[in-house]
């Protein structure tokens, strides 16, 4: 905690000088209280983050083109932090909103599509309506496997968030699939002593427990 407590007091000393300029960069202002959101959003205090983002979106909007790329990203950061604070509905307005922005703007496969498609997908797991949240893993799932190799890490997340979603709809053997795919790319990809690896491994451990369960 103590460095993102530095790091927030760096950016408010940045925000200070901003805003005794006269005329102070837009867009670069923008871009400090995104990072300023962010900070928060690592914090978990997520009404601070909130706030802060919102700032930069009335930049963005004002500033930049209707279809501009950056506003999508404004988008689904604000989506992110209204699923973090249970406001689901609001959540998918946004993502959706970034996701029409990038369906205008970039090739089907492109990366940020993905990372939309999966964000929609933890919106709809909250909301425990899992079909969707599984439907959405999947093609976010299916965009990264045709950008990178079969291994790379950015793979496990989207195992797991699958994997969850099946263990979610007592479809205990597909969860453990799942699971196990994500173990087997980040024990290939990630240092030995990653959190994201004994995380993968306890999800695994506890859908086979399940399974387990089951026969007896």
């Amino acid at each position: 905690m103590g460095k993102y407590s530095e790091a927030l007091r760096f950016y408010e000393k940045l925000l200070e000088i901003y805003q005794k300029a006269v005329s102070p960069d837009q867009y670069n202002l923008a871009d400090l209280y995104t990072c300023i959101s962010g900070v928060y959003k690592k914090m978990g205090q997520y009404s601070k983050s909130l706030v802060y983002i919102e700032k930069a979106l009335v930049i963005h909007e004002t500033i930049l083109s209707p279809n501009h790329p950056q506003l999508s990203t404004s988008y689904n950061n604000i989506g992110v932090i209204y699923n973090h604070l249970g406001e689901h509905s609001k959540a998918l307005a946004f993502h959706e909103h970034a996701l029409e922005i990038q369906h205008k703007t970039s090739p089907l496969n492109y990366i940020d599509i993905a990372y939309s498609y999966k964000n929609i997908g933890l919106v709809y797991s909250s909301m425990k309506i899992y079909s969707k949240g599984l439907s959405f893993f999947e093609r976010s799932l299916e965009i990264f496997q045709n950008i990178f190799t079969s291994n790379h890490p950015i793979l496990t997340e989207s195992y797991n968030n699958i994997g969850l979603v099946y263990k979610n709809m007592e479809e205990y053997t597909m969860a453990s699939m799942y699971h196990e795919n994500a173990i087997k790319i980040a024990q290939h990809s990630l240092p030995e002593n990653h959190p994201d690896i004994q995380l993968y491994i306890e999800n695994h451990e506890s859908v086979n427990h399940n399974i387990e369960n089951n026969l007896t």
